[in-house]
């Protein structure tokens, strides 16, 4: 068993697609109607046949809701690795990204939080 596909809601997928390609540096994997919407994901460069982030409509009305409380209580949807956190939040930070917390060491692991635009909470995580 291997987890091949992982999701974000997102409240609109053109946006979430420049956010995640332009800013995040991801490259579009999948793009094809599925009903009202798009069945539209991304992949890391590094991996273009490795797991895909599908960028998924908010159409439950759960899912709003949800993203929401997450976000009020500062946290992430989901977690990207990185090498270096540190470098990362710099060339982000430079790209206009904003951040809800800066590089933070703890111990085995430095994490920070960015602002996807799209009403989710990101975390960036190094392993040391």
């Amino acid at each position: 068993m291997r987890i091949n596909i992982t999701s974000v809601y997102v409240d609109d997928q053109a946006m979430a697609l420049a956010f995640y390609t332009d800013k995040l540096g991801f490259t579009k994997k999948t793009d094809e109607p599925a009903g009202g919407a798009r069945w539209l994901t991304v992949v890391s460069p590094a991996e273009p046949d490795g797991t895909e982030l599908l960028l998924e409509p908010e159409g439950h009305p759960a899912a709003r809701t949800y993203k929401e409380a997450l976000v009020a209580d500062g946290i992430p949807f989901t977690q990207f690795a990185v090498d270096d956190v540190h470098a990362e939040v710099e060339r982000l930070k430079g790209l206009g990204v904003e951040f809800t917390q800066d590089a933070t060491d703890f111990g085995p692991v430095v994490t920070a939080v960015l602002d996807d635009t799209c009403g989710n909470l990101i975390q960036l995580a190094t392993m040391k």
